[in-house]
């Protein structure tokens, strides 16, 4: 197969649609057959990206490519970019407002999350410059390699 890729737009603080763009990923995960094990994994990840962008970021990108090997997500925006990566790496540090967690979000899981469910990821941040996630996830799995 040759490399699929996709993008989709995410609009700060558009909660309305938030997560849209990791639910046509899903979709199209599930029409090329994708196992399932991996597809929860790659939504687990677009989704806490994506509302990543919604709530702190500016305007996003959520890109995914797929190939025969591997599925690569990348989630980058024009937002404040975060201060400080290793502390937002910690379970349960957020930034969220007040009026974000009486939504139910903020709980400070989505980079963590993020981090457990890809088989590899960086993240790059520059202040007031944005912020450009990318995870990488692999086929073998599935294939039983």
């Amino acid at each position: 197969m040759a490399a699929l890729r996709k993008t989709f737009r995410i609009n700060k603080k558009d909660f309305i649609h938030a997560g849209e763009a990791s639910i046509s990923v899903k979709n199209l995960l599930k029409s090329l057959h994708v196992d399932t094990k991996l597809i929860r994994c790659v939504s687990v990840c677009g989704y806490e990206g994506e509302m990543n962008v919604v709530m702190h970021g500016g305007e996003g990108i959520l890109s995914v490519e797929i190939d025969r090997e591997k599925v690569i997500l990348e989630i980058s925006d024009d937002g404040p970019g975060i201060e400080n990566i290793d502390l937002a790496m910690q379970e349960g540090f957020s930034t969220a407002t007040e009026e974000q967690r009486e939504m139910g979000f903020g709980a400070g899981m989505g980079l963590p999350n993020m981090k457990r469910n890809s088989d590899h990821m960086t993240v790059e941040s520059e202040k007031e410059k944005g912020t450009q996630i990318r995870m990488s996830f692999s086929m073998a799995d599935e294939k039983g390699e």
